[in-house]
């Protein structure tokens, strides 16, 4: 019995700290010399201690992750509502091209959509330039270009973007549906580019 209380005493003391305690400094680590003289241990889960600076910069690169994943899904949310309004421009404008309205009406609409198109593009344009994702900026800069440059070039005198006295001339009305549907194609690339993105950056985190 003796032997048996003296096992379970030892046991109890010599016992290994659960993960995540922080360990006080013992006496041996005052003999240590340096930067490890009197510096605590943080167990994190069945390896060795690390110091907290480098659990500090082990926890780094977990926050970039996500801070990637909510890039990504603001990112996904915005190329949904581009998409719905590239299938809004392509159903108007083949509304105007059946004649089931008329020139006025069908740029009426179209032109109140130019702006919050250009805006949500450019966001995410430049989220993707600020993150650093350098190949999904460069995707997307010429679209946004294109669409910056369409809107601050429109005559003077015309009704917007879409003007009713133009679109049925030199074809317009052709190369608008061709340009919707050419946008719609590149949403749903970057659409499952985004999706994608997301996905991973959870995974890792």
């Amino acid at each position: 019995m003796a032997v048996v209380f003296f096992l379970k005493d030892y046991n109890s003391r010599h016992a290994a700290p659960r993960g995540g305690e922080l360990l006080a400094p013992t006496g041996r680590s005052k003999g240590l010399s340096g930067a490890g003289r009197g510096e605590a241990r943080l167990l994190l889960g069945p390896r060795a201690g690390l110091t907290e600076g480098e659990a500090r910069q082990r926890r780094r690169p977990r926050r970039r992750r996500r801070m990637e994943a909510v890039v990504f899904v603001f990112s996904l949310l915005d190329c949904c509502a581009l998409i719905f309004l590239s299938v809004y421009f392509i159903i108007t404008l083949s509304d105007l091209e059946c004649d089931y309205i008329n020139a006025r009406s069908c740029c009426s609409k179209l032109n109140k959509w130019v702006l919050p198109e250009l805006v949500g593009h450019t966001i995410v344009t430049v989220l993707m330039l600020i993150s650093l994702h350098w190949f999904i900026f460069l995707l997307n800069l010429p679209v946004a270009t294109w669409n910056i440059y369409r809107f601050i070039m429109v005559p003077s005198g015309n009704m917007g973007v879409f003007d009713p006295t133009e679109i049925h001339n030199r074809g317009q009305l052709k190369s608008h549906m061709k340009e919707a549907m050419i946008k719609l194609g590149f949403h749903l690339l970057c659409f499952f580019m985004y999706l994608y993105s997301m996905i991973l950056a959870l995974i890792n985190d």
